[in-house]
């Protein structure tokens, strides 16, 4: 396993990363609203806010008591949804990690554009792969595989302490935030290939897409 720690890259431009933490408070505050849910209600919070691709082509129709949004709409809300703690730590990690510095270059505003942006075209990816999917995607990785892009073309000389924990090899090194991040990236294409785009689990084309 491969996970950032932190990176040794200041901010130069902004004061204090406000989007980054909005979007990470963001994500927190809708797992804890769907963590409160009891089970029945927190699967239907996923159906009925996760994207599902067959619901947003036409090609099912999700029930009356599901169909919270509109289907479109499920492409912003999905982002914010995730499908367990792991899930959601691991983002906000990378995000916490990168975000700032894409901020800091970028600026607020834009920067806030960019991840939409990213997050959108990761659900597009992933839905265009098996438009016939009934499984909802959820998860801020497509938009936070984005912000990864940006952070490796914007400081590939960066160097990022990551956490190498293999069996019971455990340690932190120090590496170029090209290597970390490519080599991360390079993986989601592996696995990307080796898994059935009608399966669960992670949606590693969202990945890709972002």
């Amino acid at each position: 396993m491969l996970l950032p720690i932190s990176d040794s890259n200041p901010r130069h431009r902004i004061s204090f990363q406000y989007v980054t933490v909005a979007l990470i408070a963001a994500c927190v505050a809708v797992f804890l609203w769907q963590a409160s849910l009891d089970p029945r209600s927190a699967q239907e919070a996923v159906y009925a806010l996760g994207t599902i691709p067959a619901v947003v082509f036409g090609e099912r129709t999700l029930s009356p008591e599901l169909s919270w949004i509109p289907a479109e709409m499920t492409l912003l809300t999905s982002m914010f949804m995730h499908g367990g703690w792991i899930h959601l730590i691991g983002n906000m990690l990378y995000l916490w990690i990168l975000g700032d510095n894409v901020e800091d270059c970028m600026g607020h505003v834009r920067f806030l554009i960019f991840y939409l942006v990213c997050g959108l075209a990761a659900v597009g990816t992933h839905m265009l792969i098996d438009t016939g999917s009934t499984v909802p995607l959820v998860g801020a990785s497509g938009a936070i595989s984005g912000v990864m892009g940006a952070y490796l073309l914007l400081h590939p000389t960066a160097r990022i302490n990551v956490l190498i924990w293999i069996l019971i090899f455990v340690r932190v090194v120090p590496v170029p935030a090209g290597i970390a991040l490519a080599a991360w990236i390079g993986l989601q294409f592996v696995n990307a290939a080796g898994t059935p785009s009608s399966g669960g689990g992670v949606a590693f084309w969202a990945h890709i897409g972002g």
